[in-house]
């Protein structure tokens, strides 16, 4: 048998073949993204009701539960690297996403998180090792204390939405689909669920990389969680009295700047709905017990757009192909679900 020889690594005497072990983790952990190539499905089910093929892309399956690792897992790959320890406001998902990738690249991570947010993703957080801070009503409370703590602590901050190399990384579930679908395919078009912004800007970075400007993109909110959606009408940002829809993760009191700026672009076209707390629960039932995933209510007000026939409204006014083509529906996720938490939610919004 051969033996296996002791080298210095870090100061530390191990085995050759866990110092080889460890240089191969290292190099693939800062050589490649934290992100899956997650499954691009198509539901029957879901096309019968939309009158045309649906594909699914599914970013509930990505390791921290939701699509934001994507972009926080670029972001901190550039900016966290040499960082004593990073911060993020959020309510579940994007706290989920830094913790996750911190403890990957292992650097400290607070996640500071508004009295909404369910205990579970807190204890989610804390199995991920981070610390946990729970400051304020809303995530706009938490980010002024995470903004704080990024000064007095020299933390590195890490937005949940706002920020260039955030898009960059969320782009990348574009060039996922395009690569997919293949040279001659296309969307028809995008429908994802809005909260801050930092999806749809990932998702129009994504359509410029692969020249699909054309396409239009259905952009989903609640009543009570539409930021987005009242810029859109007041033609400016503006900033909501409180969030009083459910859908806790749509929670941004201010949509972000570029967000904003996309939907007065006329080269884009971004459709901004709203669906009920009501539909959105709905559609996160109906997708249960169809497609067999839970999601949070979140990413079912993107749902619903199907399952409450807004997308057929769309089509009758005009603002919608008919016919459609291939509909793209980003299953952004959630990390703050579970049955417990479903049956809440029935109960209270059935009242």
């Amino acid at each position: 048998m051969m033996s296996d020889k002791s080298v210095a690594l870090g100061g530390v005497m191990i085995s050759e073949s866990e110092a080889r072990l460890r240089r191969i983790d290292c190099s693939y952990i800062m050589a490649e993204h934290f992100h899956l190539n997650t499954p691009l499905l198509e539901s029957v089910s879901m096309s019968r009701r939309a009158g045309t093929p649906v594909f699914l892309k599914m970013e509930n399956s990505q390791p921290s539960g939701s699509f934001k690792i994507r972009g926080i897992g670029h972001l901190c790959q550039q900016l966290g690297t040499k960082s004593k320890g990073v911060v993020c406001s959020s309510g579940g998902n994007a706290g989920m996403a830094a913790a996750y990738v911190a403890r990957k690249m292992g650097v400290p991570a607070t996640i500071v998180v508004p009295s909404s947010s369910p205990p579970t993703v807190i204890q989610k957080l804390k199995d991920q090792g981070a610390a946990v801070q729970i400051v304020g009503k809303v995530w706009d409370d938490a980010n002024a204390e995470a903004l704080r703590l990024t000064e007095t602590e020299g933390l590195t901050y890490v937005p949940p939405f706002d920020h260039p190399l955030l898009w960059q990384g969320h782009a990348s579930v574009i060039s996922e689909v395009a690569a997919s679908l293949g040279p001659s395919g296309k969307p028809g078009a995008v429908v994802l669920s809005v909260g801050g912004g930092g999806l749809l800007c990932g998702v129009v970075q994504g359509l410029k990389d692969v020249g699909w400007t054309e396409v239009p993109i259905v952009a989903m909110e609640t009543v009570g969680a539409d930021c987005f959606n009242a810029a859109v009408k007041a033609g400016r940002r503006v900033t909501l009295d409180d969030i009083t829809s459910e859908a806790k993760c749509l929670g941004a009191k201010t949509v972000c700047e570029q967000a904003f700026k996309y939907s007065q672009c006329k080269e884009l076209k971004i459709i901004s709905e709203l669906v009920t707390d009501q539909q959105a629960l709905h559609a996160v039932e109906t997708f249960l017990d169809e497609e067999r995933v839970l999601v949070e209510m979140a990413c079912g007000a993107a749902l619903a757009a199907i399952y409450s026939g807004l997308l057929h409204r769309l089509q009758d006014e005009g603002r919608l192909p008919t016919p459609l083509g291939p509909l793209l529906v980003i299953v952004c996720g959630g990390s703050s679900v579970d049955m417990e938490q479903l049956t809440n939610l029935r109960n209270k919004l059935q009242t």
